[in-house]
């Protein structure tokens, strides 16, 4: 028999009781503790206008991007690759509000090619935003909603990386480089080969303070980054002065609030680049070599939509965050077993345990399988004209 009709495509999961169970109930949880800070809901579709989607992005999210005709208007559709440019519109075309907003989402988006998340293509994203206010407090406000998020999955052991992607586009942009120049340049920073920067800096004919300074980005990270960038920047634009000064207020914020949480920085760590207009940051634990949640700031990504408000926000998988949570934070669900009796009495007690939030099975006549089959620790046995419940 070909068993490959029930085989799934490649980076495709499903989950199966109880674990699917767990992730609805950690997806509660958290969406919980977004209402808490005052984020708002909100549910975008699944698929829409592919333009809708890709606008601000960039190419990346582009080529991540399942696309196909929609056979009413034979217009592009997109199935969403990621949730943050559609709370982007949600927040410039719909809800139009003059102050700060905060919203939050969850949801299944589907890649073309795993994301980094997990290796999965169709990761359950879960994230928050913040529009309408560009100060260094919105930025810590949401870089302590994301680590609240993590603990509250029961992930310990969470270290930062901080990066501003202003500063590379900024000297970028002071050294002349055209979009050409500038792509080779970011795509060489970021693998950190440090010879092949020098030998594109050297064609592109920069003067010696422009080389010295974009060449010094791949070393700028660690600890002590802030301070050697002081020293290694000198003489560079106001820009990115402005964004050394943000970073260093940022972290300053942190150290104030949450002194537990090791913070790194990487001047070279461009992620979101297409996008990203300020601060980008990664959360990652001890002994696994990717992110398991990454955000910062886009400012830009509102304005095809009508209005480009200030924005920053974070997301993350939800199902890597189950995996990597400690089981015990997952509230596990004991069932009851009731017999297959006709007995109003045994009714009423059922809808009585169903009301407090327990989970009953009642047994079906001449069904096989006995209370622990059916995943049941507990069963309801009747005692003289009372049905009480007795741990198995």
């Amino acid at each position: 028999m070909n068993n490959a009709h029930w085989l799934l495509p490649e980076g495709i999961d499903e989950l199966l009781p109880p674990r699917a169970l767990q992730l609805e109930m950690l997806r509660r949880d958290l969406l919980d503790q977004f209402n808490s800070w005052g984020y708002d809901l909100v549910s975008p579709p699944f698929i829409e206008y592919l333009e809708s989607l890709l606008t601000g992005t960039g190419g990346d999210l582009d080529l991540r991007t399942f696309k196909l005709t929609d056979q009413i208007t034979g217009r592009t559709l997109g199935i969403r690759a990621d949730i943050t440019p559609q709370a982007a519109r949600i927040d410039a075309h719909q809800l139009r509000r003059e102050g700060p907003t905060r919203l939050c989402y969850v949801g299944t988006v589907l890649n073309t090619r795993n994301d980094g998340f997990a290796g999965s293509r169709s990761p359950v994203q879960i994230g928050a935003e913040l529009y309408g206010h560009a100060g260094e407090e919105s930025d810590h406000e949401i870089l302590c909603l994301m680590l609240k998020t993590l603990e509250r999955a029961g992930i310990d052991n969470v270290y930062l990386d901080l990066g501003h992607v202003g500063i590379f586009r900024a000297l970028a942009q002071e050294s002349g480089l055209d979009k050409q120049q500038e792509l080779a340049l970011f795509d060489a920073l970021q693998r950190k080969a440090v010879s092949e920067i020098d030998a594109l800096l050297d064609s592109y004919g920069l003067g010696a303070d422009a080389h010295r300074r974009l060449t010094s980005l791949a070393s700028l990270s660690g600890d002590d980054a802030l301070e050697r960038a002081r020293h290694l920047l000198a003489g560079a634009g106001p820009a990115v002065q402005s964004a050394l000064a943000q970073l260093e207020r940022l972290a300053a914020l942190l150290v104030e609030q949450r002194p537990d949480v090791p913070v790194h920085f990487d001047l070279a760590e461009l992620r979101g680049y297409h996008y990203h207009t300020g601060v980008v940051f990664a959360a990652f634990v001890p002994g696994l070599g990717q992110e398991i949640a990454r955000g910062g700031r886009y400012d830009d990504i509102g304005q095809l939509f009508g209005r480009a408000r200030p924005a920053c926000g974070f997301s993350a998988d939800l199902k890597m965050l189950m995996r990597l949570g400690k089981a015990e934070n997952l509230k596990q669900t004991t069932g009851v077993f009731a017999p297959a009796e006709d007995d109003p009495a045994l009714r009423q007690r059922v809808d009585e345990l169903r009301a407090e939030g327990r989970r009953v099975v009642v047994a079906l006549p001449g069904q096989t399988g006995d209370a622990g089959t059916m995943c049941c620790g507990e069963a309801l046995v009747k005692q003289g004209d009372n049905w009480v419940v007795k741990t198995l």
